[in-house]
């Protein structure tokens, strides 16, 4: 497998992250990146991101949560930020990201952890939570789903796949900024696109969209459907946080309320003024849930 790794002068003077890197290795030697800050005796929180953005997405949060006393995971798929980057669309699987990731959390080894998760974050770390109950404590989960192969997708979601395959370049911080409602600053644009140097770099973040479930004959269905299953018995808190101005994943909580036991009763939220990236949006108001949420446990 041919990797690339983006040189570390790409992400130089980010503005909002100046968070040291820490590594560790997955798979087969492929070294995977995550920031991890904040008190070791405090709560641990895991933020995870999907498709195309990587742990810069977190960058308010990390700030804020890791202020209020816990300490904050937020680690970068394969293929994206600081992680290496295998160089072929055909080197990416559903199934490869949960095993990189199951190694990575192998790695921290935390308990009673809590899990946010968005987009591609959920898909990989609702799986982590069914196959590792025993290491998190409550889960929170926004603009994200575990899709097993039924139901007709967004139209919102069907252009964008087909455009992640089709467009020549591959815009990555344009597409952060087109599914933000805030305008980004052109540096922060210049972050997003920073872990890619090149198209050549790009192959895990244009193959995503391709990767999600939609046919039950897809790979991950199955795996899936047993994740579900686990979910389905989950007593331990579920608080779902969508925000109201995604066409992708709009109404996708309804079906984590209604069939995980934990969401019972817990203080579910629309966030007014949010996006697709709801974290850059409303960076403030998904903090003070997540701190809410683990007051409470």
């Amino acid at each position: 497998m041919k990797t690339l790794r983006t040189p570390d002068s790409r992400f130089e003077d980010l503005p909002d992250y100046d968070f040291a890197p820490t590594y560790c290795k997955v798979g087969n030697g492929l070294r995977l990146h995550y920031v991890d800050v904040g008190p070791r005796e405090g709560r641990t929180i895991i933020l995870m991101h999907g498709e195309p953005s990587w742990s810069y997405l977190y960058r308010f949060m990390i700030r804020q949560l890791s202020a209020a006393g816990f300490r904050v995971l937020a680690p970068d798929l394969i293929g994206f930020g600081r992680s290496d980057k295998p160089a072929e669309m055909s080197d990416y699987s559903y199934t490869a990201h949960v095993a990189w990731m199951q190694g990575w959390l192998d790695h921290v080894d935390v308990s009673d952890a809590v899990l946010f998760c968005q987009d591609w974050g959920g898909l990989i770390g609702l799986r982590l939570v069914a196959d590792n109950p025993e290491r998190f404590a409550a889960v929170m989960a926004g603009n994200t789903g575990l899709p097993i192969g039924k139901g007709t997708p967004s139209e919102a979601f069907l252009k964008w796949q087909k455009f992640s395959q089709v467009v020549p370049e591959f815009p990555t911080g344009m597409i952060l900024q087109g599914a933000t409602v805030r305008e980004l600053s052109i540096a922060e644009i210049a972050a997003y696109d920073a872990p890619y140097p090149d198209e050549s770099y790009k192959a895990g973040a244009r193959i995503f969209p391709a990767l999600v479930p939609m046919t039950s004959d897809m790979e991950g269905v199955a795996e899936n459907i047993a994740s579900w299953n686990v979910l389905k018995t989950w007593d331990k808190p579920f608080v779902t946080a969508f925000s109201d101005q995604d066409p992708v994943s709009k109404g996708g909580e309804a079906i984590f309320q209604k069939l995980i036991p934990g969401a019972a009763g817990q203080p579910h939220q629309i966030l007014k003024g949010g996006g697709h990236f709801l974290q850059e949006d409303v960076h403030a108001e998904l903090s003070d849930m997540l701190i809410t949420l683990c007051a409470g446990l």
